[in-house]
């Protein structure tokens, strides 16, 4: 049946779909709203099969049954759901290209809070599994803004936690495991062999899965698969809350997995994944591998891997990423991509095959056998070289710091700022950028600075606005942008690193070795100054 309907602000997709508070989405019609304006900008779901499903979080169960109604009143042929409306975003980004589906619709917001008072969010993912690029989104938010119905069937909930196939008025629906396709995937890309002999030779793990989506895929791969032992799974059980916590696998919201690893007896290694599965954090017996220089770790020692053995062409990494990967690149002789923020953007050079690898700062680390990010996948590849070089994370570091170099890297987030406030400090750095080349701030002195804009050099798509960013002497980069993933208020993440070809002090603490950098970063755009924030929120 079409129901009357009317557009409603705020619908406009970030870097990752639409996110917002979860009250928000409860409220009928916001929902249907917003995944009408999908069906209809993506040109209609007649005759087309798509793959439904998200990372549990509060909601999620009932806005499944909604956008399984939706389709089947929009003439879908097929759909593919995970079981209890389960899915990873990477295992969906599996199942899209595994069966040729048109589409996917993601149900979570990722890294953010769940629960009643906590986020929401729906993205839409195309046919080759990847987010729905620049163009898709703009048209999807200009439909929200003159929709004036939806279609949904009046029809009864389907029981999504009996697998098989079933039917939704005139539409197929295939209930499946949410985990067997996407672990028979890692199994063929990585040397499980290797690995489960590492782990038979006494390396103990420890993940935490953050009650989140990845606790059945890890205990399923790690436990099951791998024979790592029952117990190496960390809160594996998914809740519609994460017990009350926050799925962001970095050093602030994992402590007890970082306590862990620096306790008198850590595991050997350790690792932990996002709400939706997509983001992972690697660590080691008291040591902890930043994102940019994992990415770089990946890239060093991926002919280790079978899925690369054939070699990289090439690697890319988000813009505000430290440049860590863009040395070895250049010691591999290799093209080495920098693009916005989000994972869209490295779809077509992966669909184009100009790199196999990429990743960003936010955690984020993929390969070309999915189109999003994969936080198991990362996982994964770092096991299998540890298996095949038989060292301990921190030797793996050492060795890779004193081949390529260091690159200190650190990100400073300024959380649920004003939008007028963040949106003043980036326009008066972003009217400051012509004229910083040249001038000294402290220690350090400006050799550049623009507002980054990206020409996609596969379909030679232009996307402008991306971030300012300020190189300094001495190998050393400021960057600043707004982020894309709050639902309230405005995040300012302040990017900020240092190389060195031939780092003295390898265990030097990164933000003393950045000291320079944060403090020419503070009197060049003026954060603290202008935001009464006396330090950032959140330091990683």
């Amino acid at each position: 049946m079409r129901i009357t309907t009317r557009p409603i602000e705020g619908q406009k997709p970030g870097t990752s779909g639409l996110r917002k508070k979860t009250r928000i989405f409860e409220q009928s019609p916001y929902l249907e709203n917003f995944v009408q304006a999908i069906i209809d900008a993506s040109g209609g779901a007649a005759g087309r099969s798509y793959v439904v499903g998200g990372d549990g979080r509060y909601f999620c169960d009932r806005a499944v049954q909604v956008i399984l109604k939706m389709l089947a009143a929009n003439g879908a042929h097929r759909v593919i759901v995970g079981q209890g409306g389960l899915l990873s975003t990477p295992a969906a980004s599996h199942l899209i290209r595994l069966h040729g589906a048109d589409g996917g619709f993601i149900l979570s917001a990722s890294h953010n809070p769940g629960g009643p008072d906590g986020d929401f969010g729906v993205k839409f993912n195309i046919a080759n599994g990847g987010p729905a690029p620049e163009s898709l989104t703009a048209k999807i938010h200009d439909r929200t803004q003159e929709i004036d119905s939806y279609c949904i069937a009046d029809l009864p909930d389907l029981d999504l936690m009996r697998p098989g196939k079933t039917g939704l008025g005139g539409m197929s629906v295939d209930i499946i495991d949410p985990v067997a396709d996407y672990a028979d995937l890692m199994q063929c890309l990585f040397d499980f062999d290797a690995i489960r002999a590492m782990f038979a030779s006494g390396i103990r793990m420890a993940f935490d899965a953050m009650h989140a989506i990845t606790g059945p895929y890890a205990r399923e791969i790690f436990e099951n698969r791998l024979g790592a032992g029952p117990g190496v799974v960390m809160n594996a059980r998914p809740l519609p809350d994460f017990g009350g916590g926050h799925p962001d696998p970095n050093p602030a919201h994992a402590k007890d997995l970082m306590d862990r690893m620096s306790g008198p007896d850590a595991p050997d290694f350790g690792a932990a994944s996002d709400g939706d599965g997509d983001r992972n954090m690697i660590l080691g017996r008291g040591i902890y591998v930043s994102p940019s220089d994992s990415l770089a770790v990946l890239a060093a020692n991926a002919h280790l891997v079978p899925a690369m053995a054939g070699g990289l062409r090439g690697v890319a990494r988000s813009m505000p990423t430290s440049r860590a990967v863009d040395h070895v690149a250049r010691a591999l002789g290799i093209e080495c991509h920098e693009t916005p923020t989000g994972w869209k953007f490295f779809g077509n050079l992966l669909d184009a095959g100009r790199v196999r690898l990429c990743g960003e700062e936010s955690f984020g680390t993929g390969g070309d056998h999915v189109r999003e990010k994969d936080g198991l996948w990362a996982v994964l590849f770092w096991l299998n070289i540890l298996a095949a070089r038989r060292q301990s994370v921190t030797e793996i570091m050492r060795d890779h710091w004193q081949r390529f170099g260091r690159t200190w890297y650190s990100r400073h987030d300024y959380e649920g700022l004003d939008v007028d406030l963040a949106n003043r400090i980036m326009d008066r750095l972003r009217s400051l950028l012509p004229r910083l080349a040249g001038q000294t701030f402290g220690a350090m002195t400006v050799v550049e600075a623009d507002e980054f804009a990206y020409t996609d050099p596969v379909d030679g798509s232009v996307s402008s606005g991306q971030g300012n960013r300020i190189t300094l002497t001495g190998g050393a980069r400021i960057v600043l942008r707004l982020s894309g993933t709050g639902t309230e208020g405005a995040i300012l993440r302040l990017y900020l690193e240092r190389h060195e070809d031939t780092p003295e002090n390898l265990d030097q603490p990164v933000q003393e070795a950045l000291a320079n950098v944060i403090a020419a970063a503070e009197d060049i755009a003026q954060i603290r100054a202008i935001s009464g924030r006396s330090a950032p929120d959140v330091v990683t």
